[in-house]
């Protein structure tokens, strides 16, 4: 009977590792499927372009621009929906003199390829070398959000952009996803390790993170061991009581934009929050 037993949790074990293994992708990414002749609808003036990628891949991105533009925001978003509702980010950077520029990642919108982890890299690559061609390289600033703050992190760490703001981050993607899934080898299982703090090694731009100290999705302790990791050239902008999709609700939140985009790199130290 205890054999029995044994072997049924044994089965069952085996069981919730492989469909975690083999479907994973439905618990990362909330993707919201566009048809091609999808029209999008923003405020502002913006240009739609289309890529062809590796692998057969197309990349579908929004590019926003203002009259004599300080730069561009180069923004890599988070894991849900499409650029048809994150476009509406736009507009905190327009107003602060930047042009911005958005894709949606394979599967979403209205781009398509097959989705991993090489791919999300290599896309995303793919268009920061194509805005270099379009902007002086110390005008590009790279914004990552949520899922998007590792890709962010590595863009960075194989260029030159003038900053790096990651908004809301996780310090890897499996250090996050084993607060939940600790009773699994997620070392064999998990085919999205996105390590920020390994990137992060890398980067030589400034760095600024901006993360809601009541985060429950991806936790403030988080950002604090990436800024502990890099203190010279990380700094860790607290948004007290906020959570992790409430950060725009905050006008200190609009504020840190403001200083974050128009500080140099020397001046850093300035506005650098306390350890």
């Amino acid at each position: 009977m205890v054999g029995t037993i044994l072997v049924i949790v044994v089965l069952v074990y085996v069981g919730l590792c492989a469909f975690f293994y083999f479907f994973q992708h439905l618990f990362f990414f909330r993707p919201e499927i566009l048809s091609s002749n999808f029209t999008y609808q923003y405020p502002f003036p913006f240009e739609e372009l289309n890529f062809d990628v590796e692998e057969g891949g197309k990349i579908n991105a929004i590019h926003f621009k203002v009259p004599n533009s300080r730069g561009v925001i180069y923004y890599l978003k988070g894991n849900s929906r499409s650029i048809k509702g994150w476009g509406k980010f736009a507009k905190d950077f327009l107003s602060n003199g930047y042009d911005f520029f958005m894709m949606d990642y394979r599967g979403f919108g209205k781009s398509r390829g097959k989705r991993t982890q090489a791919t999300l890299f290599s896309d995303a690559q793919y268009l920061y070398k194509w805005l270099a061609g379009q902007y002086d390289e110390k005008s590009i600033v790279v914004v990552g959000r949520s899922l998007g703050s590792g890709i962010a992190a590595r863009v960075a760490s194989w260029n030159n952009p003038r900053l790096l703001v990651l908004d809301s981050p996780y310090f890897s993607f499996y250090f996050n996803i084993r607060r939940y899934l600790f009773f699994m080898p997620l070392r064999w299982l998990i085919r999205y390790d996105l390590s920020t703090d390994q990137y992060l090694k890398t980067v030589k731009c400034p760095v600024h993170i901006i993360h809601g100290t009541h985060d429950r999705l991806i936790s403030f302790h988080q950002s604090e061991l990436l800024r502990d990791l890099y203190p010279d050239k990380v700094t860790l902008h607290p948004i007290e009581d906020g959570h992790h999709n409430d950060l725009p609700d905050f006008p200190e939140y609009f504020e840190l934009l403001y200083d974050v985009l128009y500080v140099g790199p020397k001046q850093m130290e300035t506005i650098k929050t306390p350890v």
